[in-house]
C-alpha cells in the first residue's frame, strides 16, 4: 500500500517535503503530483479517481491560500484524504486551514495544522497501519523512540538542576 501526495503548486514542496521524508524514514512508497484544483482540475480530478486502482490507501493534499485541494480531492475518491493548509499569502495561511477544514457534510477531510505536513504524513501512517501489522510495528517503535528521548532529556534537566 502507498501514499498519493498532491501540492497545488511547487512553491509547497519546501513544507510537502517533510511528509515525504517521514514516508522516506518508514519505508512508504509514494506518488507524487503537482496539480491545482482551479488551474489543473482533470489533472486532479484523474489522480484521484484512480489513486485506489493504483494502490494508494491514503492521500495527503497540500495547498496554500483559499484552495480547496484537498476537498476537490476527497469529491473524487473513497479513500481518506488528509489536507494540509499551507502558509501564505495575507493571511498567513489561516484561509487555507479554514478552506480546509470546513467541509460540507458527508465529505469529510481530516484537516492537521498550518504547515503540518509531517503529522499528515504519521496520520495517513496510521491509517495504513490499521491494515498492516509490520507497519503498525515501525509506528509504535517511532512513539517509543520519542518517548525515550523525552525521558533523556528530563533526566538531564534534573541532573543540570541539581548542579544549581
Amino acid at each position: 500500500m502507498k501514499v498519493g501526495v498532491i501540492m497545488g503548486s511547487d512553491s509547497d514542496l519546501p513544507v510537502m517535503q517533510k511528509a515525504l521524508d517521514v514516508f522516506a524514514e518508514f519505508g512508504v512508497e509514494c506518488e507524487v503530483i503537482l496539480a491545482s484544483a482551479h488551474r489543473t482540475p482533470d489533472a486532479v480530478k484523474e489522480f484521484a479517481e484512480g489513486a485506489e486502482a493504483r494502490g494508494i490507501g491514503c492521500i495527503i493534499a497540500g495547498a496554500g491560500m483559499a484552495a480547496h485541494l484537498a476537498g476537490v480531492v476527497a469529491a473524487f475518491t473513497p479513500l481518506p484524504v488528509i489536507g494540509v493548509p499551507l502558509a501564505g499569502g495575507n493571511l498567513k495561511g489561516m484561509d487555507a486551514l479554514l478552506a480546509t477544514v470546513q467541509m460540507p457534510s458527508g465529505m469529510p477531510v481530516a484537516t492537521v495544522a498550518i504547515n503540518g505536513a509531517g503529522n499528515g504524513a504519521l496520520l495517513a501512517l496510521q491509517i495504513l497501519a490499521v491494515g498492516n501489522a509490520a507497519l503498525r510495528a515501525k509506528y509504535k517503535a517511532y512513539r517509543k523512540h520519542m518517548s525515550d528521548q523525552v525521558a533523556a532529556k528530563n533526566l538531564k534537566l534534573q541532573e543540570q538542576l541539581k548542579k544549581s
